[in-house]
């Protein structure tokens, strides 16, 4: 759980060349794949599953950003800056790293879509550009999205998936980083699933 906080996010940025999607690992009904992306030493990642509970239920938990307490543990701080329920949310995070590795921070500008044709929902989220430096000992996170889709199946049975890349910078080596890539759209998509399944 120490590195899941920093890999809950990140769909594939446009400018990287991304290969196909490798089945990794499935648990419970989650099932989680990586993906190599060719100019990054770091993976990307999909989890999908599908929870017994409707989309609106489903959404209603990942959207609220003022409900957090589901959040990885590694978060010491979540200070909301902005949010208007179904538009949009902007907030600051502080992750709390064991000695002898730094703190993190992320600002996060995430926006929310909703097809009125088919009640798909969806959160993409990517950092928010703030112009005050990170304090001295602390990392700021810059290269961050972050893609949550909610799908209705039928009245009372939701398809979530969860697909990200992230970079926490810093000194760690990639091949730590890419050990724990299955554990963030486990660890998440599994503590929503318990919140709302019937």
């Amino acid at each position: 759980m120490i590195f899941s906080a920093f890999l809950i996010s990140m769909n594939i940025p446009g400018h990287m060349t991304a290969q196909s999607w490798e089945f990794a690992k499935e648990k419970e009904g989650i099932r989680i794949y990586t993906m190599k992306v060719n100019d990054k030493p770091l993976k990307a990642y999909k989890g999908i599953a599908e929870i017994n509970a409707p989309a609106e239920k489903v959404f209603a938990l990942i959207e609220n950003v003022n409900n957090t307490d589901w959040w990885d543990k590694s978060l010491s701080q979540i200070k909301v800056l902005g949010y208007e329920k179904n538009r949009f949310a902007r907030y600051h995070l502080i992750f709390d790293m064991p000695w002898p590795v730094s703190d993190r921070e992320l600002f996060v500008d995430a926006e929310v879509t909703i097809d009125p044709v088919t009640g798909t929902r969806k959160i993409t989220a990517m950092p928010l550009r703030v112009d005050t430096p990170s304090p001295k000992d602390m990392i700021r996170i810059s290269e961050y999205r972050q893609t949550w889709t909610v799908r209705p199946v039928s009245s009372n049975l939701t398809q979530v998936t969860l697909e990200g890349y992230v970079n926490p910078g810093g000194s760690l080596p990639a091949w730590i980083i890419n050990m724990f890539i299955v554990d963030a759209p486990m660890n998440s998509i599994g503590e929503v699933k318990k919140r709302t399944s019937r």
